[in-house]
């Protein structure tokens, strides 16, 4: 009996999940005639704005046309009707003369006949019927004008409506996850699909399961992919805890500013407990895969800056490509800085007071500051201040802009030769900030850089 019910209960389960299963499919196929409905209309919109248009077209084109004709036919006119004026004055003229010559033939008096012929001949020599051109300056052919449009015509009748292609299928055998990469690799159901290019949207996730809400990650956007394949390579870094002042709480991607030394409490808490922090970052492609280009700790607790020096380094040089890396910061920190620097930093040296570093400085103490600094040099920056600022870093390109990280509104650019790899560098005192890494280059920010190599940028210098 027990059996049985067991039984039953496994059979009522099932049944349970398969209703589940196709109460869901329904709501698929509901969701999807809902989607070609509004798909549908949106593309008989599209069609219609877009016969409209060349509607608008043909309108301008034949405008254009009806008023050549028009000039050519008033030009004309004017020509024609100068020359018809012109001989009909000459015909006048010869006429007179004609009258007066048979006048003088008839003269009885002999005498002055002589002198009579002698200015009739002078006058005839002179009439403008003599001087006249007996051809048109114009034609009357108006044809030239016309316009044969059979090859237009030709065109049009062969548009066809193509349908909408499907989407692509990703191909997990050739795709590939290594260090700081992902190799995305798909294939189209149908090869003979007219594809103009593709568009890749994708954004970071730690969480496992289902992807979060839009809300809770922004959708990067790369545009006008040719090929069946794409390489996103993330630049990803960590704060060096053992290059950091001794102040300053480390932890990964994240600082606080401690006043009773931070960073001393730290190592002390790893010497207790007999090991060293070797945990890697929590958005890395390959857990636990060093980067070729990530400089080993091995300063053994000194510390790298002191004095008044509050500053962190990125454990990851850069001495190529294009990079980028957002820092959000606690609004109320004291003073704040973000940007890069040589290793060749020394450990007394401020961020942006020496020629091996560039920055964006915020300075909230005694007197609100918004500056960007290189060599001892400060430029007020005329902007409001983010509380998240995005570091865009061209290595070969000699350019270092700043970003408002939410807007994507230029704040400055440094144009500079770098002659050493660089690493990503940050201040703070009586304050805190988190990092986030392994980012592509926003198509935002590349078409800006993009505008601001063709057009010298106001918000540049201090070179």
């Amino acid at each position: 009996m027990e059996d049985q019910r067991e039984a039953l209960r496994k059979i009522i389960t099932t049944l349970a999940v398969k209703n589940e299963e196709i109460q869901s499919f329904i709501y698929s196929l509901k969701q999807m005639l809902l989607n070609m409905e509004a798909n549908s209309a949106k593309v008989q919109e599209d069609l219609e704005a877009e016969f409209q248009s060349l509607f608008s077209l043909l309108e301008e084109l034949k405008e254009g046309m009806l008023m050549k004709i028009k000039q050519d036919r008033a030009s004309r006119t004017y020509e024609l009707q100068n020359q018809l004026a012109a001989c009909t004055r000459a015909l006048e003229s010869s006429e007179e003369l004609l009258e007066t010559a048979n006048q003088t033939l008839q003269a009885t008096d002999s005498e002055d006949f002589p002198q009579a012929a002698k200015q009739l001949k002078d006058g005839v020599t002179m009439a403008p019927a003599f001087r006249l051109s007996l051809k048109a300056k114009v034609s009357d052919n108006m044809s030239h004008l016309m316009v044969d449009f059979a090859q237009e015509r030709k065109m049009l009748q062969a548009l066809k409506f193509l349908p909408v292609p499907s989407a692509p299928v990703i191909d997990l055998a050739e795709s590939l996850v290594a260090d700081n990469c992902v190799t995305l690799v798909w294939r189209m159901p149908e090869e003979d699909s007219k594809i103009d290019h593709y568009v890749l949207e994708y954004r970071r996730t730690n969480f496992e399961g289902p992807p979060r809400l839009k809300e809770d990650q922004p959708w990067m956007v790369v545009e006008g992919i040719r090929q069946t394949e794409y390489t996103l390579t993330a630049f990803m870094f960590r704060l060096d805890a053992s290059t950091s002042h001794q102040n300053l709480r480390v932890d990964d991607l994240s600082v606080e500013w401690d006043a009773m030394g931070g960073k001393v409490q730290d190592i002390k808490a790893r010497e207790k407990d007999g090991k060293g922090r070797t945990a890697s970052p929590v958005n890395s492609p390959a857990r636990g895969t060093p980067s070729p280009k990530r400089i080993p700790s091995g300063r053994g607790g000194r510390d790298r800056f002191t004095a008044e020096s509050y500053t962190v380094l990125g454990d990851t040089l850069i001495d190529g490509g294009e990079h980028y890396w957002e820092v959000h910061y606690e609004p109320d920190s004291k003073a704040f800085g973000v940007g890069v620097a040589y290793r060749s930093l020394g450990r007394f040296e401020q961020l942006g007071k020496t020629a091996a570093s560039w920055c964006l400085h915020i300075n909230n103490w005694l007197q609100v500051s918004f500056t960007a600094k290189h060599a001892n040099k400060a430029k007020v920056l005329d902007a409001p201040v983010p509380d998240c600022l995005g570091v865009h870093c061209d290595f070969h390109q000699g350019l270092l802009s700043f970003y408002n990280a939410r807007t994507k509104q230029l704040l400055h650019t440094f144009k500079a030769k770098f002659t050493q790899p660089l690493l990503p560098a940050f201040t703070v005192w009586c304050g805190s900030f988190q990092v986030t890494t392994g980012l592509q280059v926003p198509s935002s920010v590349r078409c800006l850089q993009k505008r601001g190599s063709a057009t010298s940028s106001s918000n540049t210098s201090l070179t």
